[in-house]
C-alpha cells in the first residue's frame, strides 16, 4: 500500500513538474503581438467556434453527396459457387449431383419515386447552404469576443498604468516631506504618513499587473493560441459618434443575421422532409436488371455462358398503418415550430438592438462627461502640489485631489472600453462584424 501511495505521488509531482515547465517554456516566448484588426482576422480564422463550423460544413457537403448518390445507378458485383446431392433424385432418372457457379454485375436504377429523391437532394443542397451561415455567424461571435478581449488588455493596462502613477505621485510626496523634515519645515509624522501612503500604493500596482497578464490569457483563450503568449497594440482612443436609431439598427439585423438566414434555410429544409414523408405510402417504380456468366455441372454434363435479365419493379405500400400520415404531422409540427422559432428570435433581435443602441449612447454620453473632467481634475491636482510645496496647502489636498484625478481616468478609460465593445457588440448584433479579410 505505502509503495502504491509512493508512486501515485512521486507520478503526481512529475505531472506537476511538466506543467510548470510547459507554462515556464510559455512564458518565456516571444510574445505574439497584435492589433485589433489582426486579432479579429485570428480569431475568425482559427478560434475553436470558427474551426468547429468548417467541419460542421464538411459534414453537411458529404451529407450533399450521399443523397444525391439515390439518383444514380448502384451496381453490385456478386460471385457465387454451389454444390448440391439428393440421392433420391437417382431412381427419378434426374441428376444426383449438382454443381453451380456465377459471376453477375447487378444493377438497380430508381425511375420514380413520387419526388423523395429529389426532395432528398434538395434538402441536402439546403444543408450544405447552412453551412455558410452557420461559418459566417462563428467567424463574427469569435470576432466580437476577440474585440471585446482586446480591450480588455488595453483597459487593464491602462488601469496598471494608473497605480504606477499614484505610487509615483505617492513617492514623490513623500519625498517632499522629507526634504521638508530636513529643512525643518515638516513634522515625523508628514514623513510617516507619507510612507504609509506609499506602501498602500504598491498592492495596487500588484493587481493591477496580475489583471493585465488576465486579459491577455483571456485574448490568448479566444483566439485558440496556446503555444505563444499573446500581447495588443492599439489604444483605447474612440471618436465619439451616435450609433443608428433602434429602428434602422433592427432592419439591419434581420436583413443581415447569419442565424435568421439559416433559421430559414431550416424551415426550407422541413418543408422538403414533409414532402419526402408524403410519398411514404405512395407508388415507386425501379428498373432492376444483372448480367454476368454461370457455370452448370450435373453428374459430369456441364454447361457454361453468359446470362442477363432485365424488368421493372413497382412497389406500392397501400397499406401502412398510418406510419406516413403521422410522419408528416410530425414535420408539420416542426415547421410551424421553426417559424415560431423564427419570430421568437426576432422579438429577442429587436430588444437586444434597442439595448445595443442605449449602450453605445450611454457610453458616449459618459465619455464625453468625463473628457473635461480629467483635465480639471490635472489641474487641481498640479495646483495642490504647488501648493503644498509652499506650504499654503496640507497632504490631505493633495491626496484629495490626486484621488479625484485618478479616479476621473479610471472612469474615462472605462468609459472609452465600454464605448467600444459596446460598439462591437451592436456591429455584431446587426450583422455589420465581418472581420477584415
Amino acid at each position: 500500500m505505502k509503495t502504491t501511495t509512493r508512486r501515485l505521488l512521486a507520478a503526481l509531482a512529475a505531472g506537476l513538474a511538466l506543467a510548470v515547465a510547459a507554462t515556464a517554456a510559455r512564458a518565456d516566448t516571444e510574445p505574439l503581438v497584435l492589433t485589433l484588426e489582426e486579432a479579429m482576422k485570428a480569431a475568425a480564422g482559427s478560434s475553436p467556434e470558427v474551426v468547429k463550423a468548417r467541419e460542421y460544413g464538411t459534414g453537411v457537403a458529404a451529407r450533399y453527396v450521399e443523397e444525391r448518390s439515390a439518383a444514380f445507378p448502384h451496381f453490385t458485383f456478386t460471385a457465387s459457387g454451389s454444390r448440391s446431392e439428393d440421392e433420391s433424385q437417382s431412381a427419378l432418372g434426374f441428376p444426383v449431383t449438382t454443381d453451380n457457379g456465377a459471376v453477375k454485375v447487378l444493377g438497380r436504377q430508381p425511375l420514380f419515386t413520387w419526388g423523395q429523391i429529389s426532395s432528398a437532394i434538395r434538402l441536402a443542397d439546403i444543408n450544405r447552404a447552412t453551412a455558410g451561415d452557420r461559418l459566417a455567424a462563428a467567424q463574427a461571435t469569435s470576432a466580437r469576443d476577440a474585440a471585446a478581449a482586446f480591450y480588455g488588455v488595453l483597459f487593464a493596462r491602462e488601469l496598471e498604468s494608473l497605480a504606477r502613477q499614484n505610487l509615483e505621485q505617492k513617492q514623490r510626496l513623500l519625498d517632499e516631506a522629507t526634504r521638508r523634515l530636513a529643512a525643518g519645515t515638516a513634522t515625523d509624522y508628514d514623513v510617516l504618513a507619507a510612507s504609509v501612503g506609499v506602501q498602500n500604493a504598491r498592492p495596487e500596482v500588484i493587481s493591477s499587473g496580475n489583471a493585465v497578464r488576465d486579459a491577455r490569457e483571456r485574448l490568448a483563450f479566444v483566439l485558440g493560441e496556446r503555444d505563444r503568449p499573446v500581447d495588443v497594440v492599439g489604444s483605447l482612443q474612440a471618436p465619439v459618434a451616435p450609433a443608428p436609431d433602434a429602428a434602422t439598427a433592427l432592419q439591419t439585423a434581420v436583413a443581415r443575421r447569419p442565424e435568421l438566414a439559416e433559421m430559414r434555410k431550416n424551415v426550407a429544409m422541413s418543408k422538403e422532409l414533409v414532402r419526402i414523408e408524403s410519398a411514404g405510402n405512395k407508388p415507386r417504380l425501379d428498373l432492376a436488371a444483372d448480367a454476368g456468366w454461370r457455370t452448370v455441372d450435373m453428374d459430369g454434363r456441364a454447361g457454361d455462358g453468359t446470362t442477363w435479365s432485365a424488368g421493372l419493379l413497382l412497389s406500392w405500400p397501400a397499406f401502412d398503418g398510418g406510419r406516413t400520415r403521422g410522419a408528416v404531422a410530425r414535420r408539420e409540427s416542426e415547421v410551424r415550430t421553426l417559424g415560431l422559432e423564427e419570430a421568437r428570435f426576432i422579438d429577442a433581435l429587436a430588444l437586444d438592438t434597442r439595448t445595443g443602441v442605449d449602450a453605445v449612447n450611454q457610453a458616449a454620453a459618459i465619455v464625453e462627461a468625463l473628457g473635461g473632467t480629467v483635465a480639471q481634475a490635472e489641474r487641481l491636482l498640479a495646483m495642490a502640489e504647488k501648493g503644498f510645496e509652499l506650504g499654503v496647502k496640507t497632504r490631505i489636498d493633495v491626496n484629495d485631489a490626486q484621488l479625484n484625478l485618478v479616479s476621473a481616468r479610471a472612469g474615462l478609460a472605462r468609459g472609452r472600453r465600454d464605448l467600444l465593445v459596446a460598439r462591437v457588440n451592436l456591429d455584431w448584433l446587426m450583422g455589420t462584424l465581418t472581420p477584415a479579410p
